[in-house]
């Protein structure tokens, strides 16, 4: 790829050596028409106009070298991707030999185990009833709120009237407090 980039490079030199040619010989033409001398003008420009040829191949070889530094280029981005998908594909085989898909099974029944059994336990350490004792306890709350509801019946006899010695001292001024100072 290093020499491919030298060749380009050496073509753009030459490229410009052709151009700085071309300027000159076209002043050269128009100094020598202004001369009178057309024969040595015509076969000048004639010169000319194959640089000018030779310069267009130019072009099409450095784009060729262009493009072909850049299909190395990409080419060697594919072949590290590539590099990397071997190197994961062998990682994975690596672990699916350690890990077979039996192991993967019974490690699964032995977390669904386990948390089975830790469910067990949180149940327990926090008390947790039956429907049975879920059952008895609605009971039990049914029985209280019906013995809250039954009310004792009032009495039906009017209430005796109230003697004169009760209103008296009902009526009384109570004594009051005199602060000492």
């Amino acid at each position: 790829m290093q020499q491919l980039k030298q060749q380009r490079d050496k073509l753009k030199q030459y490229q410009k050596k052709i151009t700085l040619q071309l300027q000159r010989e076209r002043e050269v033409a128009k100094q020598l028409l202004h001369d009178g001398k057309k024969e040595k003008a015509k076969l000048l420009l004639k010169k000319k106009r194959y640089q000018e040829q030779l310069l267009e191949k130019t072009d099409n070889q450095i784009s060729n070298l262009e493009k072909m530094v850049e299909d190395i280029e990409f080419a060697q981005i594919e072949m590290k991707v590539i590099e990397g998908l071997k190197i994961g594909n062998d990682c994975l085989k690596k672990m699916h030999e350690i890990m077979s898909i039996e192991d993967v099974e019974r490690i699964m029944d032995e977390t669904q185990e386990g948390i089975d059994y830790q469910r067990q336990i949180d149940e327990l350490l926090a008390g947790s009833l039956t429907t049975e004792d879920e059952e008895a306890i609605l009971e039990e709350l049914e029985a209280i709120t019906q013995e809250e509801l039954e009310l004792p019946e009032a009495p039906k006899e009017p209430l005796p009237e109230p003697t004169p010695e009760k209103q008296a001292v009902k009526n009384k001024p109570k004594p009051q407090m005199v602060a000492a100072s």
